[in-house]
């Protein structure tokens, strides 16, 4: 009798522990198959946060900034089309950060934030940075007090490196779209890449456009004039060195115009910043 009870005793832990192992695995399995129904949902949240904070920081913000310095650059902007690229950049800010506002709620939401990766970490930098830019683009003191230059300075800086980061980001983001879904990003980054150096060529384009096409109109004088020297030349020798007595003066003065157009540039410049 004492064996069989042992042996029965035996048997009833065995059959728990059986009961406990199928279990377990039911529960495991229960808890894949969540996980592969929420998957779907998951990875589409993941695109449509990525696809906000890139018109955001990738897209709306870079053009925000060209429009501005296309205000800035142009030296005979028209005060009403300086006023409309001005109205143009507040509204494409006021746009991304709408988009920045909207991604925010989602990653919050949907998102487990726990803020392990830098993705996370360089995104929560950029909001608080975001917010207190638009502060400071709404308190814009007006043209010629004392505190104008350090805004100025102070909204541009921050700006700038508001959007640098934010490119950043956004391949720092898409390294993380690649490890939860396993999906391939390359030809994201690719695209995203040419986006980007092509707004870098116009950003730093705008300066230089007026003055290549000053370069032209003075080729074009300078032609005219050599093109028309020889005419003088054939007729005698008198009026050769008449012609050549009446170029040197000329010559002289498009050097000098030259120089006090590129200062009048120079002085500009310094004025607008």
């Amino acid at each position: 009798m004492p064996s069989l009870s042992n042996l029965s005793g035996v048997a009833l832990l065995l059959l728990v522990h059986f009961a406990e192992c199928s279990s377990y695995e039911q529960n495991e399995a229960g808890i894949h198959r969540n996980k592969q129904r929420e998957s779907p949902q998951k990875a589409f949240d993941i695109a449509v946060h990525g696809i906000l904070l890139w018109a955001s920081m990738g897209f709306l913000m870079p053009v925000g900034i060209l429009t501005i310095r296309m205000s800035s650059t142009k030296e005979r902007c028209r005060p009403a089309r300086r006023k409309i690229l001005f109205y143009v950049h507040a509204v494409v800010q006021v746009l991304s950060v709408l988009l920045v506002t909207v991604g925010a709620v989602l990653s919050i939401r949907k998102f487990e934030n726990v803020f392990d990766n830098s993705h996370q970490r360089i995104g929560l930098a950029l909001y608080i940075a975001i917010y207190l830019q638009v502060l400071t683009g709404f308190r814009r003191p007006k043209r010629g007090s004392r505190s104008r230059r350090a805004w100025y300075f102070s909204h541009w800086i921050l700006g700038t490196t508001v959007c640098s980061v934010g490119i950043l980001n956004v391949y720092t983001g898409l390294q993380a779209y690649h490890k939860r879904t396993s999906r391939s990003s390359t030809l994201w980054s690719v695209v995203f890449t040419a986006q980007v150096s092509f707004m870098a060529i116009l950003y730093l384009f705008q300066d230089k456009w007026e003055y290549i096409q000053k370069q032209g109109v003075m080729m074009s004088r300078d032609g005219d004039s050599d093109n028309a020297s020889p005419a003088g030349v054939l007729d005698n020798n008198n009026r050769k060195d008449v012609g050549v007595l009446m170029n040197e003066p000329c010559r002289k003065s498009n050097a000098l115009g030259t120089y006090f157009s590129r200062t009048n540039a120079l002085d500009k410049l310094f004025q607008l910043t």
